[in-house]
């Protein structure tokens, strides 16, 4: 029960930081265990490893923004990663197509998106 409430304020600490540098060392620190246990334990408790976790929190709110219409080279600053390249890479690897490619399957220009879409909904577009 502690190890969950560790785990727990970990993951909120991953959702309130995403789009900031955030190391395994902090969110262990916070879970009182040491790096090793608690990324096993992560796993174990949420299905994928907190690195895997992260990507998956910036590639949905990334999708959100680039569907708001906002430029995909402001959207990798935003969301936390390094640059454009990062996030394409990242959000290839993910959503198995490029960004500009997600837009279009989304209903052509950005910003005329007519109705706003639900983070699982984006997720499961995935």
């Amino acid at each position: 029960m502690r190890q969950s409430l560790g785990l727990n304020a970990a993951r909120a600490f991953i959702e309130a930081h995403f789009d900031e540098p955030v190391t395994l060392a902090q969110l262990a620190a916070l879970s009182a265990l040491s790096v090793s246990r608690f990324a096993t334990a992560f796993r174990q408790q949420y299905g994928s490893s907190p690195y895997r976790y992260l990507c998956g929190l910036r590639i949905q709110r990334a999708q959100m923004l680039l569907l708001e219409g906002v430029p995909g080279s402001v959207v990798a600053t935003e969301v936390g990663f390094f640059d454009q390249s990062h996030f394409s890479r990242h959000f290839k690897r993910c959503c198995g197509m490029t960004p500009s490619m997600f837009i279009e399957r989304a209903g052509g220009r950005a910003g005329s998106v007519t109705a706003p879409r639900s983070a699982s909904a984006i997720t499961s577009s995935c």
